[in-house]
């Protein structure tokens, strides 16, 4: 497949990196663990509930991970942040056991890392490479109406990223899980750290590609997606290169599937200062 122009790519990673650690947060320690930087305006709230300042960093300690749902059950109530009413792991160092659990809305309050899947939904035809790509519903909290991909979602806690997959692919796109487990193939894990509107995002995103026969029809199942488009692999790397229609952390998603598939050459300078991007190294 030969390569096509990449002028535009790099403006998304910039975009899914502009924290600066720890900046006005404070370090955030559970038991001991640098887990998280806590935005400064619910400090006083913490301190209320007992939280102590690590003499070391200057931040907050919690002792105690068990305390962490009930905590961000509190700051709910105090109308710091929207609850989601989901749970999701609470990780020191991504691979190690979680520290404990909190709502999934107050991960960016205290720049948690948060975990998610993103599946490639992919179908090769006469004409090409073909990608599904779904379109937001407009009632989303964030980023309503934008373009995403056939299957994403967070990985709730007690889940790991291959079952949370299984069961975002069924409520998203009623994809069968025996297909997902038999066919999708992780593919990748990429980085970022972003300050957003709902606070400090550091994600892991575990991306899977699954090849699907031109016979498949996603159907939305949940109310999530609007609708589905099968688009041209050319159309969908011309959207993320020269436009912001895509939800902003599937660009990054959609730029590693360009380099593996050659669309952008993973050896020339460029390829490679967009992998160290999806990374999360910017220099």
């Amino acid at each position: 497949m030969s390569t096509l122009s990449t002028d535009g790519f790099m403006r998304h990673i910039r975009a899914c990196n502009t924290a600066t650690l720890p900046g006005k947060r404070l370090p955030f320690r559970v038991k001991g663990v640098l887990a998280g930087y806590v935005d400064p305006e619910i400090v006083p709230a913490l301190k209320d509930m007992g939280l102590t300042e690590d003499s070391a960093s200057g931040g907050l300690s919690l002792a105690d991970p068990t305390r962490l749902e009930s905590i961000g059950e509190e700051l709910a109530r105090r109308g710091l942040y929207r609850t989601h009413n989901e749970l999701f792991d609470v990780w020191g160092d991504y691979g190690q056991p979680p520290l404990g659990r909190i709502d999934r809305g107050a991960l960016p309050l205290f720049g948690f890392v948060g975990v998610g899947v993103h599946l490639n939904g992919l179908v090769r035809k006469e004409d090409g490479l073909h990608l599904w790509i779904g379109r937001r519903a407009r009632n989303k909290r964030l980023d309503p109406g934008k373009l995403d991909h056939l299957v994403a979602g967070g990985v709730p806690a007690g889940l790991t990223p291959d079952a949370a997959i299984l069961k975002e692919a069924e409520e998203e796109a009623s994809l069968p899980p025996d297909l997902v487990k038999r066919d999708a193939k992780k593919v990748g894990l990429l980085h970022y750290a972003l300050e957003r509107p709902e606070g400090l995002r550091r994600d892991r995103l575990v991306c899977y590609d699954l090849v699907l026969a031109e016979s498949f029809q996603p159907m939305p199942a949940d109310g999530e997606v609007e609708e589905f488009l099968l688009l041209p692999i050319g159309e969908v790397f011309r959207l993320v290169r020269d436009t912001d229609e895509f939800k902003f952390n599937v660009n990054l998603v959609l730029i590693d599937l360009f380099l593996r598939i050659g669309l952008i050459d993973p050896e020339s300078e460029e390829g490679k200062a967009l992998r160290r991007g999806l990374q999360g190294d910017m220099h």
